[in-house]
């Protein structure tokens, strides 16, 4: 009957980190850019029960034979096995501003912070102070060859991620966009950031059918589906419950042994 408790609890545990992974897409469907995240369950090794009869194996002449019946299989809980990122394509939002991008297709912003390079599918930018192209949070974005310095508004991007100039059609920069041999493996950072990670492999600069085609004026939302999000909610609270329910009425059934049974 313990073991029933210990059960309950791990199914318990587990619908939380679900709740937890739902929670966090909902607050963050209106973020640009933004990938959900799934939580994986996976159940613990099963035990085969048999019946015991001695040691439950005969040896003959013809070697040992094993004469325990299989009863049947007894489940030991369930626990979290990863929360992964889903990296699929969300829609687009037209925004006619020139400093908005979005990808159509897998690849990432490269993005210089403090600790390092990271890694965007937000193409919500602006230019700074200094005439570089940035991020909100004020990280620069970088091309090829370093910062992307436009000074004002005078440009366009076109498919392929080159910046020229629009009074002379002279290029300025190419946006820097990079793959990764294992994206869902990524580790989110925060603010729409991405790290690489030793799953993930190191960055590799799209080209040819890699590089994604790139749209001015417009920004990725969320891959977030409200509904879908809502009803496996409800599903996580049910889950919940049912565990719960299931602890209840195993710590019935322990308390009338203990005074009733083991009384006697």
């Amino acid at each position: 009957m313990i073991r029933g408790w210990y059960i309950g609890a791990s199914g318990m545990n587990a619908q939380q980190n679900r709740l937890d992974a739902i929670s966090n897409n909902l607050a963050n469907v209106d973020t640009t850019g933004y990938k959900k995240d799934i939580a994986v369950s996976k159940s613990f090794s099963e035990l085969l029960i048999r019946r015991t009869e001695a040691d439950g194996i005969i040896k003959n002449s013809m070697g040992s034979q094993d004469v325990a019946p299989i009863i049947g299989k007894l489940g030991l809980g369930v626990e979290t096995n990863e929360l992964f990122t889903d990296f699929n394509q969300g829609s687009f939002k037209n925004t006619d501003t020139k400093t908005d991008f979005a990808l159509s297709g897998q690849g990432f912003f490269t993005v210089q912070t403090p600790f390092g390079q990271r890694y965007t599918r937000n193409g919500n930018f602006n230019i700074g102070k200094e005439g570089i192209l940035e991020t909100k949070e004020g990280y620069p974005v970088l091309g090829e060859n370093g910062y992307i310095n436009l000074k004002d508004k005078k440009f366009y991007v076109n498919e392929d991620g080159f910046i020229y100039n629009s009074e002379d059609n002279e290029m300025i920069e190419r946006f820097k966009v990079v793959r990764f041999d294992n994206e869902r493996y990524l580790q989110k950072m925060g603010s729409s950031l991405y790290k690489d990670t030793e799953i993930s492999g190191p960055p590799h600069v799209a080209e040819g059918f890699e590089r994604p085609q790139f749209l001015q004026g417009y920004t990725e939302t969320s891959n977030v589906n409200v509904v879908n999000e809502m009803v496996q909610m409800i599903e996580v609270n049910r889950a919940y419950e049912a565990n719960q329910k299931s602890i209840q009425s195993e710590d019935s059934m322990m308390q009338t042994l203990w005074t009733k049974v083991a009384v006697r």
